[in-house]
């Protein structure tokens, strides 16, 4: 019998990871796939694009949900993907890492008596004032199998006793490792604003989190370094939407040329050409390491502290302007070397993933795999 599975997507970074799994998934007969998406991103930029460029299946559900507050978004999910759930009955429920979606997903799952895995799961910040990290701890809580990504996350779950309850923890390595190995080779279709970038070293910037972007002093500290740095360096700001209208609201300006929001192939080859990145994403670090790019992570805290841990990454919590300026100068002119050890194991993750919901499938389901050559 094949394994059905009900993958729940809705934001950015899960088309990312979801690329070589759902790929996985359907190269084998042990598997089925259903997909849900949540609609929470949906600007082509940030949403279809990524299921035309990732050659990702089509979702067969679309739920149609964004623009809401956290509360109404979770809510609205819930409402929406139960009755999905009760007439799909899906051996099992997925969800990846830690945004409203993933934790609307977690919550309808178990409300319908789903198994849940959980991919990312363990990972920490330690700074439960963030959405994401509520979100993690909650459904890693209610997780059946957590797929970790690295030790750290692994003995973040020891300390937090998850020895103790019905669950499955498995060491796999990161997905997005799979993600940047398979789409980095593909070449991108370069728009104009980016011709420039694609032969010359810059920095690579994406600033879009409310901590950076809601705050007018914080956010006009960020403008006032990256237009000091242009004096200097070629600087590719690809700038979300969130950023763009908060610079003008707070009537701040920038001193160089921006470029829309760019798609995940044209991201990961700004990656191999630019000299290091500024960033707060959590994508873009592992990404950046991936690649050997290193960074600086404009945030309090990151739930990948290894990056930081081995100094390859450098978090600035509160913006000194001359401090920044000299790290970014040390970066351009000097860079760290790239940490000899994979901090996210190594390729073939998507792989591992699956043999460790089979075997997981086997254990505490009873789900035997299809016999070989026959299809679901």
């Amino acid at each position: 019998m094949a394994i059905k599975i009900l993958t729940i997507l809705g934001a950015r970074p899960h088309f990312v990871k979801a690329g070589p799994l759902s790929q996985a998934i359907l190269q084998s007969p042990d598997f089925q796939e259903i997909i849900v998406h949540t609609g929470q991103h949906f600007d082509k930029n940030m949403s279809r694009i990524f299921f035309e460029q990732l050659s990702l299946p089509p979702p067969t559900y679309h739920l149609n949900v964004h623009s809401l507050p956290h509360g109404a978004m979770i809510g609205r999910i819930l409402e929406k993907l139960e009755p999905i759930l009760l007439q799909e009955q899906p051996h099992l429920a997925m969800v990846y890492g830690d945004t409203n979606t993933s934790l609307a997903g977690a919550l309808a799952s178990v409300k319908c008596g789903i198994p849940l895995v959980h991919i990312e799961a363990g990972m920490r910040c330690f700074n439960m004032k963030m959405t994401e990290e509520i979100n993690r701890v909650l459904i890693d809580r209610i997780s059946s199998l957590l797929i970790c990504s690295c030790q750290n996350a692994v003995d973040n779950l020891h300390e937090e006793g998850f020895l103790h309850f019905p669950c499955k923890i498995a060491l796999t390595g990161d997905i997005m490792r799979d993600s940047v190995e398979i789409f980095s080779k593909i070449p991108p279709q370069w728009e104009t604003p980016l011709e420039k970038f694609r032969k010359k070293d810059f920095i690579l910037t994406t600033i879009h989190r409310a901590e950076n972007t809601d705050q007018p002093q914080q956010l006009s500290q960020i403008v006032h370094c990256l237009n000091q740095l242009s004096k200097k360096y070629p600087i590719c700001f690809p700038i979300h939407p969130r950023t763009k209208q908060k610079i003008k609201e707070f009537q701040l300006q920038l001193h160089f040329p921006t470029t829309p929001p760019v798609g995940y192939l044209q991201m990961l080859h700004l990656l191999q050409k630019c000299r290091f990145v500024i960033t707060d994403s959590g994508g873009l670090q592992k990404e950046s390491y991936f690649l050997s790019k290193p960074s600086i992570i404009l945030r309090n805290e990151t739930e990948w502290q290894e990056l930081v841990q081995t100094g390859y990454h450098t978090l600035i919590p509160k913006i000194h302007p001359q401090h920044f300026l000299d790290i970014a100068q040390q970066l351009w002119e000097n860079p760290p070397p790239t940490p000899q050890i994979p901090l996210y194991g190594k390729p073939g993750v998507a792989k591992r993933i699956l043999k460790e919901i089979q075997q997981f499938a086997k254990d505490y389901l009873n789900l035997a795999p299809s016999p070989k050559g026959n299809s679901p």
